[in-house]
């Protein structure tokens, strides 16, 4: 990585995103192309958005809840046609928003400005003709009659040119027109022209207050956009004082935006001059002046008449102000929450929100202002200390070395404060949270002299406490035969260890165990476990495809991981086979053969009532007692096979420290056992059984610490997709894991998207991880939640959120994927998400069950479709037609139809019906529908031969005569025309069948058919002016070809000659 190039010292500020305001556009459904945000304003507690629907959506901008819609068939704040509606939205009681005023005095014109007088609450409007009006809006505020008093809408002047921007203040109103700036005294009705000469553009002009450290009581300034980068500089009552030049000035480089988004990107090449127009023109805290165009904003500071900086950001339509924040709305709908600020407050945001990366690039890229001592206000050098320490040595090496040369230059702070304060934050680091609280992160070797001296005494403690035991070490001897491996060396030490007095025997602090048994633990690793064997078992191909044979190789390395890093008893059963004296070679031989516990337990001298009790500890335990040591519960009632197993904690490290090397292996041979069903006591043919599910999810408890998260997660999703209680498992080990993350306390604040954006911003290292939050946010706020997770794709699939929420909670959140896709892509995209391809049938069958008709409503009693029931309409209708247009094969094709005909979706069925060539089947379907729609059409279903029509006017003319025949009425609405109410012009009978018949070969053709199929169909008077019309319109056309091809003819024959 090259070393980060070093911004000027005339660079102080910067514009940083830190939110992402993607979730809450996605909630409000304002992120489709055919719905989008066009308009924006703000203050300090809301946030309002319009939307092309002509909606308003007031946003909450703590937590960014959304606490009121107002639609368009109620409010239009300003639109197109010149209406302009003024509403009290009553939040402070919760009442019903009511109108305070409203005015068309601006018919017919689009209105392009707005502008408030919060003191008497006025509006301003400006539309595209020049006219400036105001509407005063009555409101309960104001007193009791108030409300219910309607002010007249006054017209205020109209200008020459539309109307570019307004400005009010101090009882003053800023006109800025295509052509001018004007000056207006609402009170008194005067007009004055700012400056004398015109322009010919949209410029902005505004009033910028004077700094606090004028004159108390002096008048704001005005500041005009004006052609070529300049700003005039006049007085209140209009009168210029002087010309910005910004052309020149806007030479320099832009500064790079700092967004969690992106990496920081600067070039020190020097631009050329920029003759800029500036469009509007805004008050931005700190005594400076903001505008932008589609590709920049730009930040002065008029009073010095200097660039505070300027920055690319593309396609910016409009900004909203409020202090320092800015809120832009892009071409495409889309806002950008950015904030001014300087260098060090932006490091410390950074630092609050742990972007360590970003903090540490900017840190390098603006030393100047990083290093003076004021800077260490905000970024004690302890804290830029923490940030080098966070930073990752292998891969931001120059990074990190760039960043220890900027705090190697720091200048301390020289007051008494910051030495107070720096003497305290010597020992320890801290984080500001956004509450205010600070978060002190205590490092290692900083403890206070009081601490050191406890520490030194318990230290000293535990040395008396271990020489008590010295005499038992003595005992033994020091020196072994060079034959005698140090695996046998520790088993002595063991032995003699257990020999010792039980009241002797320490078992105090889990800390002292694993110091004392660590190197005992890692001769164990290397004697007992088995990991190279298995390892080069599995290079061998024929073992490696043959499962039975894997199986096998498996099963011998399981109980010994299972007596050496399973729990406690594991342990102590682990040491029985070499303790009785039997050598590592034997004790695998033992394994390989398969011998049970019961054959080694004869091998023992003695029953358990005869042994000592350290014996009695080593002995291998049962099934029963592995039940009880596991906290399991056995009801009496229950049958052998059904026992109810309370589940162990999740493991989520490891008992003793494993060497790296050794954990990968035993992490592949681990997740092969999970993913082949190979646990103790099962064989991979077992692995189908009903013992499964608890034998896996004890594995998963037992040995989560040594498995491979995706590998685990995808072997959930595929083997034990039919067993919820594996998933749980998994899923309670990946919430274990991540207890300790940030994340988790913003969940438990309750507040769905604040958590979203924490979890954005967080981006866990693993999908896995992922996956564990998600859990959260769904127990959290259940559906709700689940509808945001369609931000998450795709490294959370539908299979994760399917295994981890209810059915009917899924459904929304696949629907909202897939069609957040555009309409051509939707096939190819719900193809790609079938991993397994069973989901195809599984969420055909999800999709059918969930806000469907009745089943009476689609379905005769003998199973036969209603009449008019495909009419009905389907909560899933989109999802439906997209799953049964999948490509499959014909097994799965033809359990999808029997699906869709055992719910009655018939349109569904009539597509598969088509596809799997069953068009007998489809025809007879069709008949009893009694829809003629379903044959025409671009997915209807015409028949192709005479066969097949006679076939259809067959299948008609057949149950005509049954429901006829039929006393009950065919459908619950009824057999026909009793009422005059129902309509048979769609209504498949023989009559209309022979009319299609007739406009397909022709009406002489279509009559010989019937004659010769023997059936015989009655026309009425209409259907024989048709047939008569068709003769003669055939006649027609056979004559207009026949003189068609004469004219060729003679045509070719004069060329010829």
């Amino acid at each position: 990585m090259p070393s980060l190039p070093v911004l000027p010292e005339s660079c102080t500020h910067v514009l940083a995103e830190f939110d992402c305001l993607d979730p809450l556009l996605a909630a409000l459904r304002l992120d489709s192309g055919r719905l989008k945000c066009t308009c924006l304003a703000v203050s300090k507690k809301w946030l309002a958005l319009g939307t092309s629907a002509g909606g308003l959506h007031l946003i909450q901008r703590e937590g960014w809840k959304q606490r009121l819609i107002l639609t368009h068939k109620c409010v239009c704040v300003c639109s197109v046609q010149g209406l302009v509606v003024v509403w009290e939205l009553q939040l402070e009681r919760r009442g019903r928003p009511e109108r305070a005023g409203i005015s068309w005095e601006h018919r017919g014109q689009n209105i392009t400005a707005l502008c408030w007088d919060t003191t008497t609450l006025r509006v301003f409007i400006g539309d595209a003709g020049g006219k400036v009006s105001f509407l005063r809006a009555g409101s309960s505020k104001l007193g009791k009659g108030s409300a219910f008093v309607i002010f007249p809408v006054q017209t205020i002047t109209t200008v020459d040119s539309k109307v570019v921007q307004l400005g009010y203040q101090d009882g003053r109103l800023l006109v800025s027109s295509l052509s001018r700036c004007y000056l207006c005294d609402t009170e008194r009705e005067k007009f004055w022209r700012v400056g004398n000469k015109e322009r010919d553009g949209e410029y902005g002009a505004c009033f910028f207050p004077q700094s606090r450290g004028s004159v108390l009581g002096q008048p704001p300034l005005l500041y005009c956009a004006r052609p070529g980068s300049r700003v005039w500089e006049a007085s209140f009552s209009g009168e210029v004082l002087s010309t910005h030049q910004f052309k020149q000035l806007l030479a320099c480089p832009p500064v790079p935006l700092v967004s969690y988004r992106c990496e920081l990107q600067y070039s020190s090449a020097q631009r050329s001059p920029q003759s800029v127009a500036f469009p509007k023109l805004l008050y931005l805290s700190d005594q400076n002046l903001l505008t932008w165009t589609d590709s920049a904003i730009y930040v002065f500071v008029p009073q010095c008449g200097q660039v505070l900086l300027w920055t690319e950001i593309k396609d910016v339509v409009d900004v909203a102000v409020f202090r320092s924040e800015l809120f832009c709305l892009r071409c495409d709908g889309h806002l950008t929450h950015l904030s001014l600020l300087p260098v060090e407050r932006c490091v410390e945001r950074l630092l609050r929100r742990e972007y360590w990366l970003l903090a540490a690039t900017i840190c390098c890229m603006f030393q100047h202002v990083i290093v003076p001592s004021r800077a260490r206000k905000c970024l004690p050098t302890d804290r830029l200390e923490y940030l080098r320490s966070q930073l990752n040595p292998s891969i931001q090496q120059d990074l990190a070395s760039q960043l220890e040369e900027v705090i190697l230059r720091l200048e301390p702070l020289d007051s008494a404060s910051s030495s107070r304060r720096s003497s305290i934050s010597s020992h320890e680091s801290f984080n500001v949270l956004d509450c205010g609280i600070y978060r002190v992160i205590s490092r290692r070797g900083s403890q206070s002299d009081e601490d050191t001296c406890s520490l030194v005494s318990q230290s000293m403690l535990e040395e008396e406490r271990l020489k008590e035991f010295n005499f038992v070490q003595e005992e033994e001897p020091l020196e072994q035969g060079k034959g005698v491996s140090s695996f046998v060396k520790k088993t002595s030490e063991k032995i003699s260890t257990l020999q010792m007095n039980s009241d002797l025997w320490p078992r105090s602090d889990q800390r002292e165990v694993g110091q004392c048994d660590q190197t005992v633990m890692i001769s164990y690793y290397e004697n007992l476990i088995p990991p190279c064997y298995c390892s080069s078992q599995l290079q061998d191909p024929l073992i490696l495809l043959d499962p039975a044979r894997l199986a096998e190789v498996l099963q011998v390395w399981v109980p010994v991981l299972e007596k050496i890093l399973g729990p406690e008893e594991c342990h102590q059963t682990g040491e029985h086979c070499l303790l009785e004296g039997h050598t590592e070679e034997e004790c695998l031989e033992q394994l390989s053969m398969g011998s049970s516990d019961e054959e080694v337990a004869e091998k023992t001298s003695g029953t358990a009532e005869d042994m000592d009790p350290e014996r009695q500890l080593l002995q291998p335990a049962t099934e029963e007692q592995i039940i009880n040591d596991l906290g399991g519960e056995v009801s009496d009632s229950e049958p052998t096979g059904h026992k109810t197993v309370a589940l162990e904690p999740v493991r989520v490290e490891p008992p003793w420290p494993i060497p790296a090397e050794l954990h990968v292996d035993l992490s592949q041979l681990a997740s092969l056992n999970l993913e082949l069903g190979c646990f103790q006591g099962s064989t991979a043919q077992e692995g189908h059984g009903e013992h499964v599910p608890s034998a896996a999810c004890i594995f998963l408890h037992r040995y989560f610490f040594l498995l491979d998260l995706e590998r685990v997660r995808r072997c959930c999703l595929l083997r034990y997709r039919d067993q919820p209680a594996v998933w749980n498992a998994y899923m309670a080990g990946l919430l274990e894991l991540t207890r300790s993350s940030p994340v988790v306390e913003v969940i438990e604040k309750g507040v769905l998207l604040r958590s979203l954006k924490s979890l954005r911003e967080l981006q866990p290292s693993t999908n896995p991880l992922l996956l564990a939050h998600l859990h959260r946010l769904y127990e959290k706020h259940g559906e709700s939640a689940v509808r945001a997770f369609v931000q998450f794709y795709p490294r959370v699939v539908p299979a994760d959120v399917m295994a981890m929420v209810k059915k009917s909670h899924f459904l929304p959140y696949l629907d909202n994927l897939i069609h957040s896709q555009s309409e051509e892509q939707r096939l190819p995209f719900l193809e790609s998400l079938l991993q397994p391809q069973s989901l195809r049938q599984e969420w055909l069958e999800l999709a059918l069950s969930h806000d469907a008709p009745q089943l009476s409503d689609t379905l005769t009693a003998d199973g036969e479709p209603r009449m008019q029931s495909h009419l009905f309409t389907w909560g899933y209708g989109r999802l439906l037609s997209l799953l049964v247009r999948l490509p499959a094969d014909f097994a799965s094709k033809q359990k999808m139809a029997e699906t869709c005909k055992m719910h009655g979706y018939w349109t569904g069925y009539l597509s598969l019906c088509c596809q799997l060539r069953r068009r007998t089947q489809a025809f007879s379907t069709i008949c009893r529908l009694n829809d003629q729609s379903l044959l025409q059409g671009p997915n209807g279903i015409m028949p192709e031969t005479l066969d097949e029509w006679k076939l259809l006017i067959q299948l008609s003319q057949q149950y005509c005569e049954l429901s006829e025949a039929d006393a009950d009425p065919p459908c619950p609405n009824g057999n026909g025309l009793t009422n005059g109410s129902s309509d048979w012009s769609n209504c498949i009978t023989p009559e209309s069948l022979t009319l299609q018949l007739a406009r397909v070969v022709g009406p002489d053709r279509a009559l010989t058919c019937l004659q010769d199929w023997g059936v015989r169909v009655v026309l009425d008077h209409h259907s024989t002016m048709v047939c008569e019309l068709l003769r003669i319109a055939e006649k027609r056309q056979r004559a207009l070809i026949q003189t068609m091809l004469e004219r060729c003819d003679r045509f070719l024959w004069s060329q010829q000659a």
